[in-house]
């Protein structure tokens, strides 16, 4: 667990490796919510992080889903259960996932197969419908007397929006600002690239969104892939520029035929390792690898969903 100020902590989510995803934890007063709530394995860290803050099962009033793709949200039914005072607060275009998650068990299962689920996400279940409040744009929550602001960030995901905290001038972004994984920190400057996975990839969306984002002038970002990045305008010049740098790759490669996914795969590699190089990152190709490859996988698989609905 890492403590930022604003009593707000990252937890790690026991996603595949340590460092690839965060659950954050707020707490106001003797309330405590958590925004995003990893898998069905991420329970026992979240109860340890609980019992080392001292916050009591029945003061977790609130689990605050991003969005409701597996890595952020699958152990959402769990952790209801676990916290039988907490309601769950969400989308309203994923609000009935959580409720009846089979269509996001079916997707995930045909894109990962049967066993690689269990692994990677754990027992999905079903969250009770009388627990959940759903969002809207400008909806605010008041956490405790501390207020969460949520706005609509479409882009990554039509069921994605990000909360803003006044207390600590922060948003809390899921994956609308990006990814930034600490092993590409150098001299405490991250290094963020966009999430175009599939299925609803949208860069012009994208990019409104995390224009939106900054035009709060916020004093950092809060991201599940990983935890606090500050220097928030250069952070988000990068990915604004690398957003499009996707799209330009997904177009060279859209004349590539049968060869297109490995086109991009080859592409995005190459492309983000010159950027990390520029960045001055020491890692050599194969550690950065060690790192992204399931990421560059799923942009490229998000790319292709976009080629193909952009040429319908």
């Amino acid at each position: 667990m890492i403590d930022y100020e604003h009593d707000i902590s990252a937890i790690d989510a026991d996603l595949i490796r340590h460092g690839m995803a965060a659950i954050h934890l707020l707490r106001a007063g003797d309330q405590a919510a958590l925004v995003d709530c990893g898998t069905g394995h991420s329970l026992p860290n979240v109860r340890a992080a609980l019992t080392a803050r001292g916050v009591a099962p029945e003061a977790l009033r609130y689990i605050i889903l991003t969005h409701v793709h597996l890595d952020h949200a699958s152990g959402a039914g769990a952790a209801m259960r676990a916290f039988p005072d907490a309601q769950l607060v969400v989308h309203p275009r994923g609000a009935r996932h959580m409720v009846d998650p089979s269509k996001l068990i079916a997707g995930a299962t045909a894109v990962y197969g049967e066993q690689a689920m269990a692994v990677m996400y754990g027992d999905i279940l079903p969250v009770d419908a009388a627990r959940v409040i759903e969002t809207h744009d400008g909806f605010v929550l008041d956490f405790n007397g501390r207020p969460l602001e949520f706005i609509d960030t479409p882009g990554h995901a039509k069921h994605h929006h990000c909360i803003w905290d006044a207390r600590s001038a922060s948003w809390f972004t899921g994956d609308t600002f990006g990814l930034a994984y600490p092993e590409c920190t150098v001299d405490g400057r991250a290094f963020i690239f966009p999430t175009s996975s599939p299925v609803q990839f949208d860069p012009e969306a994208m990019k409104a969104s995390v224009e939106r984002l900054l035009a709060r002038n916020p004093e950092a970002m809060f991201l599940t892939h990983y935890g606090r990045v500050t220097h928030v305008p250069e952070l988000g010049r990068a990915l604004l520029a690398r957003i499009d740098a996707h799209v330009a790759i997904a177009r060279a490669a859209a004349t590539a035929g049968d060869g297109r996914k490995q086109a991009l795969l080859s592409a995005l590699s190459l492309y983000l390792m010159d950027e990390l190089r520029a960045h001055g990152s020491p890692l050599t190709h194969d550690e950065a690898m060690a790192i992204w490859g399931l990421d560059i996988e799923l942009n490229a698989q998000g790319l292709e969903v976009w080629l193909d609905g952009a040429a319908a």
